[in-house]
């Protein structure tokens, strides 16, 4: 939306134990942020360099940190885009901080931390990306491994949903992924003003007809998740094998690390044994009432 700021021009199985770096997960390192990018109404992107002039964290698609506001608060974020970018949506005390902070402001950053999409396991297959609002931020980087070797991967679609079309993020690079990768972007909005020319409606009513092969296909989905429920049902409906379908589960996740059990899912802990799980996993827990 063009209000831009600037300061100047492994397997699902990994563990966040495995991949943090220092000594102490608990103590945030110093990042700067270079650039505040306003994707949507309430939707920013946050591009951060350490402030000790080292190389950034190093980091594999899905995984996530936890960013700290000073004197605020922190939150878990999805990393977005290399060497550090973090969609962030406006929600809250913390995230308003972050995404209202000035280049040059310094925050914290812990991680990364969690599992990952683990694409590499697809390579042959079919791929087929199903997202809604800012979940396509978590996806972002999958996305982007993908497209770095798009040879390797068959058919690659990408089903995405908005509240309206003024929701839609990343809507030029989706684009761009279309017209220069061969990725079939499917776009759907749940409302859209009188004149609307785009299709309405739910992002799980594009699976039924998307054009790829189940049998041979993967598929990774992020958003809330009420539509990650439904999607996976749909995608296993289709003939997708329930191992090889992966949600992003980011649910009240406090410490990153399996201590404070904020994020208990019955036997899970989400920071630590996701947030990427297969839906065989995730099927007998996303089913029962308020757990």
């Amino acid at each position: 939306m063009g209000d831009i700021r600037t300061l100047a021009g492994t397997s699902p199985a990994t563990t966040a134990s495995a991949l943090v770096p220092g000594p102490d997960p608990m103590v945030p390192r110093r990042y700067v942020i270079t650039r505040v990018r306003q994707d949507t109404r309430d939707t920013f992107t946050l591009l951060l360099d350490p402030a000790d002039g080292a190389p950034p964290l190093e980091f594999a698609a899905g995984q996530f940190t936890m960013l700290h506001a000073f004197g605020v608060g922190e939150v878990p974020i999805s990393i977005s885009g290399a060497p550090l970018e973090h969609t962030i949506r406006n929600v809250g005390a913390v995230t308003r901080a972050l995404v209202e902070a000035a280049p040059g402001t310094e925050i914290g950053v812990r991680g990364p931390f969690g599992t990952t999409w683990a694409v590499d396991d697809a390579r042959g297959h079919d791929v087929v990306f199903v997202t809604g609002g800012i979940g396509l931020a978590p996806l972002r980087p999958a996305i982007l491994d993908v497209l770095a070797e798009r040879d390797a991967y068959g058919k690659v679609l990408l089903l995405y949903g908005s509240r309206t079309p003024d929701d839609i993020l990343y809507g030029d690079q989706m684009r761009r992924w279309a017209d220069l990768n061969g990725v079939n972007v499917q776009m759907t909005v749940d409302n859209a003003p009188y004149g609307y020319k785009g299709r309405v409606g739910f992002v799980t009513e594009l699976i039924a007809k998307a054009g790829f092969d189940p049998r041979n296909a993967w598929a990774f989905v992020c958003g809330p998740e009420v539509m990650m429920r439904s999607a996976a049902q749909s995608l296993v409906a289709r003939g997708v094998p329930k191992a090889r379908v992966r949600l992003s589960m980011e649910r009240s996740m406090k410490c990153g690390i399996g201590l404070c059990g904020h994020c208990q899912l019955r036997e899970l802990f989400i920071c630590v044994d996701g947030p990427v799980l297969p839906w065989e996993r995730l099927e007998p827990l996303m089913s029962v009432r308020e757990l």
